[in-house]
This record gives C-alpha cells, structure tokens and sequence, in this order.
C-alpha cells in the first residue's frame, strides 16, 4: 500500500508535437486616452490634541511601565544571582567533603 509505483516508459516518445512556426502579427494603433481628472485629496484627520490632563497620565503610565518592567528584570536577575551562589557553595562542601574523606584513609 505503502510502495511507491514508477512510471514505466516502454518506448520513448521523442517530441510528440511538431515545433510552430511564429508569424509576426501587426501593431494597431489606438487612439490616445485623454489623462484622467485629478481626484480631490481626502479630508484630513483631525491632529490629536494632548490637553494637560492627558499628559499627565501619559507620563505617570509611561513611569509605571517603567518601575513595573525594572522591578520584574531586577528580580530575575537576583533570582539568578542567589542560585549561583547556592550553586557555589554547595560545590565547595561537596569538595571539601571529598577532600576530607580521602585524607582519613
């Protein structure tokens, strides 16, 4: 089911259809389109206005994303900072407890 099947060519066929000869064909002429009118330019957005209020927010939210951002990568990089030292110490009790227990014997 799985076998894949390869096409047999029992006798080959060469070039089946015979090359075509192009012809030139002729070149008619249309007259010319005048240009298009110039469409009017959509009306423009009103510009966005920031009264005082508005940037105030926009400040203290920009500052909370700030802090918020800063608090997760300091955290992390404490979090990495603590199990390399953990990591460290535990090396050296496991050597120092190697250490020991070849120097008995």
């Amino acid at each position: 089911m799985l076998r894949p099947k390869v096409p047999t060519n029992p006798l080959p066929t060469g070039r089946g259809i015979p090359p075509v000869v192009v012809e030139p064909t002729t070149v008619v002429q249309h007259p010319a389109i005048p240009a298009p009118t110039p469409i009017a330019p959509a009306p423009t957005r009103p510009t966005v206005q920031l009264t005082p209020g508005a940037v105030i927010a926009l400040v203290g939210g920009g500052t909370a994303v700030v802090l918020v951002v800063g608090a997760v990568l300091v955290s992390m990089l404490l979090a990495v900072a603590i199990t390399a030292a953990s990591l460290a110490i535990c090396a050296l009790v496991i050597r120092s407890l190697i250490t020991a227990d070849t120097k008995r014997h």
